[in-house]
This record gives C-alpha cells, structure tokens and sequence, in this order.
C-alpha cells in the first residue's frame, strides 16, 4: 500500500512544479495574473483602439511605428473580454483595469492572450504586441490617446481611438468554430 501513495504524491509533486515552470516568464519574471472575471468599469470598458507607436527607453530600439495602424486594432470590451487584430494575427483574452483617483490613468492587465501564429510579411509588430502584452502594467488617457506602460518602464504602447464600426468591421467575418474553440482550449480558465 505504501508504493501507491508514495507515487500518487511524486505525481502530484511533478505535475506542481511542472506547472509553476509554466509561469515563468524571460529572465525569471512570473507571468502577469489573469484578469478577474469582474466586469471592468471606468473610461475602458467599451472601448476600440488602433495602434500608432511604441516607444522603447532603449535607445536602441527607440520608436517603432505600424506600417498600417488600420491592422492593429483592439477591442476593450465591458463584459471584460479583449479582442486585437495584430497585422495578419488575431488575439483574444482577458483584461482589468482600476481606475486612480485622477480618472485617466490607472493600473491596467491583460489576462493570458489566445493568439494565431500566421507568419505576417515585415516589417511586423504582431509578435511584439503580444509578447508585450502580459508586461502591460499602467494606463494613461492624454491628448484622447491610450498609452500602456510595460513593466520596468521598458517602453510605452500609444493607442488612437477608433469608432466601433472601423474595429467592428475588422472583426465581421463569421469566426470558425473550430479555431475559436482550439484558443480556447489554449488559455484554459
């Protein structure tokens, strides 16, 4: 009887740390949390977006730019959901946010991002905005533009607003059942 539970804990042990591996993010940092399922509230929920820069604090990088805005686009839905189109990529998840006491500006998390993987032709920032996204720490409403603050004040994403019917119609073709539930398979809640 001993040998069974002895196994049942290794197995319980491996598949812990085998876990706690996963959430593990570049240079030891840990992923950010997922999101509350909370509605969000406050001057983001609801709203659409589209991509104008990325400004990077290493000088090295610098500021990057979207060839086309019109293929960055990302919508802040009230029910707590994000959906972006990243050039020929799409991505969908989670996101909160809690407003500071000034209004615009606040903290700000994406949740775990469900993303394709099409090879879009460069120049592309699809792979940067994804990857970026779970480091998104702060927001910032100025001049009608949203700006995200990643972690370690290692850059700045600005985003232009956008109606609903520029977003929306990015969005309009009938999703594939099977793709949408292969991503949602991928980010298990």
């Amino acid at each position: 009887m001993q040998m069974p539970l002895r196994l049942s804990f290794l197995a319980a042990l491996s598949t812990l740390l085998f876990i706690g591996a996963g959430l593990a993010g570049p240079m030891g940092m840990t992923e950010a949390a997922e999101a509350p399922n909370d509605a969000p509230a406050g001057p983001l929920a609801g709203t659409n977006w589209r991509l104008v820069r990325f400004q990077s604090m290493d000088d090295a990088i610098g500021e990057i730019r979207p060839e086309d805005p019109s293929a960055y686009t990302m919508m802040l839905d009230a029910d707590g959901s994000v959906r972006m189109q990243l050039n020929c990529n799409r991505a969908m998840g989670t996101w909160s946010a809690a407003p500071a006491s000034d209004t615009i500006s606040g903290t700000f998390r994406f949740g775990r991002l469900a993303t394709t993987k099409a090879l879009c032709p460069p120049p592309s920032m699809d792979e940067r905005v994804a990857r970026d996204a779970q480091w998104v720490r702060g927001y910032l409403l100025r001049d009608s533009m949203l700006h995200f603050s990643l972690m370690a004040d290692a850059g700045i994403y600005s985003w232009e607003p956008v109606s609903a019917e520029i977003v929306s119609g990015e969005f309009a073709t009938e999703p594939d059942p099977e793709i949408e539930e292969a991503l949602r398979a991928a980010v298990p809640d």
